[in-house]
């Protein structure tokens, strides 16, 4: 089974020290409590869309996650070889979202395999601290994981994220080896105009959590001809505080002065704007939405932009879907684009 207890008890460790840093209120007096939130203050200085709030999001989803049994559960579904010759899993990680690469870093080596990581220029704090912290509690693990900053070289199998341009140039260049490449998706939310103000203010969370450039994130409503979108603005108004982030609202007042200029018809409510349209990935500070007469045939319109669609929020639509507030919180077994991330590593041999 490689080394996956002791992998186990190393992740279990970490899920622990993070909970206890965001149970505290970041108010912990540990010298690695200190350190981390250091790395956390670096991190939104390098890249101001990495807001304090979503990094503390993050490091408390995962302290979640990682909890004993979560990691046992989602493990047991899994073979993993008694012996095997590790092989070395290059990750090219996206920079989107803080750590949005970690997922990927478990599966490679709950696998049993090493993991070789080329970070984003734009996400190039968090994880490496995590790693310091993991070396702390075992020195042996260091040999299970490499960084590098140059070009990528002896290694056996690659997962690439990137953009639908940067994925065709991945697919090329990888071609020779195991590899799972992913590239643009969005989400999507399917109302059916009965939802309670309750409901709409968890569909918040799935729109506007990382200022919506997750590809969980819900980048687009459909609603049922006729809604009155005067319920979901009021349930939203929570979430004003996101032009706080000079960022979002520089965004949010180019688009906007955009489709005026242009004569578009839009939706305000002052942090929003809704437009709409047929395309299903929209703009920061933009949340497209289309109109629809039945349910049967919307899931039938839906098929062919399937490959462009992460996840899927609503109630009673899809049997896969995810419930309104859950989109940015998935569980182990949650594999991006429907890829079994870790049953592809095991299965490399």
């Amino acid at each position: 089974m490689a080394l996956y207890p002791r992998h186990l008890n190393i992740f279990v460790k970490l899920g622990e020290f993070l909970n206890n840093f965001c149970e505290s209120g970041n108010t912990a007096t540990d010298v690695w409590s200190g350190k981390l939130e250091k790395a956390v203050e670096q991190a939104h200085l390098e890249n101001p869309w990495f807001s304090i709030e979503n990094i503390h999001h993050v490091l408390k989803y995962w302290s979640k996650v990682l909890s004993r049994e979560k990691v046992v559960q989602w493990l047991s579904s899994y073979t993993l070889p008694e012996q095997k010759k590790p092989k070395r899993i290059a990750i090219i990680m996206a920079g989107n979202i803080p750590l949005v690469g970690f997922h990927d870093f478990l599966c490679v080596l709950f696998s049993g395999n090493t993991v070789l990581v080329k970070l984003s220029s734009n996400d190039k704090v968090l994880l490496p601290f995590l790693v310091e912290y993991l070396m702390a509690v075992d020195d042996g693990i260091k040999e299970w994981i490499a960084f590098t900053e140059g070009k990528l070289q002896d290694f056996d199998g690659v997962i690439a994220t990137g953009s639908n341009n940067t994925g065709r140039y991945f697919e090329y260049y990888f071609s020779a080896f195991p590899h799972i490449i992913r590239k643009n998706r969005n989400s999507i939310a399917v109302l059916t105009g009965k939802e309670s103000q309750e409901t709409l203010s968890l569909l918040g969370e799935d729109v506007f959590r990382y200022f919506g450039l997750g590809c969980r994130s819900v980048s687009k409503l459909y609603v049922p001809e006729g809604y009155d979108f005067d319920l979901f603005f009021s349930a939203i108004l929570p979430w004003n505080s996101i032009l706080q982030n000079h960022k979002y609202a520089n965004n949010y007042d180019y688009n906007k002065a955009v489709y005026l200029m242009s004569d578009c018809k839009i939706l305000d409510n002052g942090f929003v704007i809704l437009k709409e349209d047929k395309g299903i990935a929209s703009p920061v500070g933009t949340l497209f939405f289309e109109y629809y007469r039945d349910s049967d045939a919307l899931k039938q319109q839906l098929l062919p932009s399937s490959h462009a669609i992460q996840c899927v929020v609503s109630y009673n639509f899809l049997p896969n879907e995810v419930p309104p507030g859950t989109a940015q919180s998935p569980e182990l077994n949650d594999y991006a684009d429907g890829i079994d991330t870790l049953e592809f590593l095991i299965d490399l041999g």
